[in-house]
C-alpha cells in the first residue's frame, strides 16, 4: 500500500514493529501520534476503548482478520491487535484494518493481561 508508515508500539521496555496502512482510520491515528491507550488480553487480542473513535469509511468495515492485525472495531471505538484465531474469526465484524504488527506474534504471549500501550513512528 502507498502511503504506510512504519511505527512501534512500545510496552514498558517492550518494543514491537508495526506498519499502518493508508485508509481513512489509520491515517487519522498517524496525526495523533504518539497515541497511548490502556488494553486488556482477551480470547484473541488486546482490546481498549479509545477515548476519541477514529472517523472511518464504511467501505474498510469487514468480518475477520489475519492473525498480527491491528484493527478498529467501529461498533464501540476499541483499538485492538489481533494475534490469534483468525481460522475463527469471521464472526466478529464491524472491524477497520489499520495495520499490522510486523515482528514474531509470539511476543504477544509474553506481555501482561492488563498493558498500556504508546504508538509512536518508528
Amino acid at each position: 500500500m502507498d502511503n504506510e508508515c512504519n511505527i512501534k508500539l512500545r510496552v514498558g521496555s517492550t518494543e514491537i514493529a508495526a506498519l499502518l496502512n493508508n485508509s481513512l482510520s489509520a491515517q487519522a491515528l498517524i496525526a495523533r501520534l504518539p497515541y497511548t491507550v490502556r488494553l486488556h488480553k482477551y480470547a484473541h487480542d488486546y482490546c481498549g476503548v479509545m477515548a476519541q473513535p477514529l472517523p472511518y469509511d464504511d467501505k474498510d468495515l469487514h468480518n475477520g482478520w489475519v492473525n498480527g492485525e491491528i484493527a478498529f472495531a467501529a461498533d464501540g471505538a476499541y483499538f485492538t491487535i489481533l494475534y490469534k484465531d483468525e481460522e475463527i474469526s469471521q464472526q466478529f465484524g464491524n472491524l477497520v484494518t489499520l495495520g499490522k504488527i510486523t515482528d514474531p506474534l509470539s511476543i504477544m504471549e509474553t506481555l501482561s493481561d492488563e498493558i498500556s500501550v504508546t504508538l509512536e513512528r518508528a
